[in-house]
Parts: structure tokens; sequence; C-alpha cells
């Protein structure tokens, strides 16, 4: 499911999310179109939702380089193309695709384009 994955940071490509239809979803009428962003496998089993934003960042906007210790942080692109630090390692990321950091790691967003760069980012509390 991940391009790249190490222990501290994930790097998610929709093209390789499994994607099928389900018909008939709980009960519901027709088939839904489902991807799999992300599943219980990645989020070790002591972690608890802290948060979810829906973030704009405009052009040139930026969420500078960070650590995080005891949590860990996805940021989900919905629109536009911008460059992700992982670990120190600079990765581009466009609609669609998914990044993590996990605790002891690092990263940062940056909006490097002329428009708009829409995330939703999801904060996960681990430990007790």
């Amino acid at each position: 499911m991940m391009d790249q994955t190490k222990k501290t940071t994930l790097l998610g490509r929709r093209e390789n999310m499994p994607h099928r239809f389900l018909h008939g979803c709980h009960g519901g009428a027709g088939d839904l179109d489902f991807t799999e962003i992300l599943n219980g496998r990645v989020i070790p089993q002591q972690c608890h939702l802290s948060f979810i934003h829906d973030d704009i960042l405009p052009p040139g906007v930026s969420i500078g380089d960070h650590h995080h210790q005891d949590s860990e942080e996805y940021y989900y692109v919905i629109s536009g193309r911008g460059t992700m630090t992982l670990d120190g390692e600079k990765f581009a990321v466009k609609a669609g695709d998914i990044t993590a950091v996990f605790p002891g790691g690092t990263h940062g967003l940056e909006n490097d384009t002329s428009e708009d760069l829409r995330i939703v980012v999801i904060g996960i509390r681990c430990g007790s």
C-alpha cells in the first residue's frame, strides 16, 4: 500500500492504495467507490485521536520542519501540490497522497506552487 515507509515516517501514493467498489455498503443503495487510505496496521494500539484539521496553505506558506516525540500526524492532500520533508528527505506530494510522521520522526510541508494546497491533518496521541 505505501510507497515509502520508514520507522518514523510514511508516504503513500493514491495510485498504490487499495481500491474497489462496495455494493450496498451498510445496507445502502448502489456501489460505493472505496479507496483505503490507511488501515489499523499503521497506527500502534496505544495511540488515540487528538485532532483532525482541514488546512489550506496558500502559495508560499509552509509548516516548518518539526519533531514528534509522543505523537503521530497524518497529512492527507485534498488538492494542490507541495514539497513534504520526512526525516530530512524531500518528496513532491499531490492530491490523494498521504504522509505520516511517527514518534521520533520529523516532518514539514511547503506550498512551493502558485495554487492553494489543501490538507486534512490527523493528530494521534501515543502512550497513556
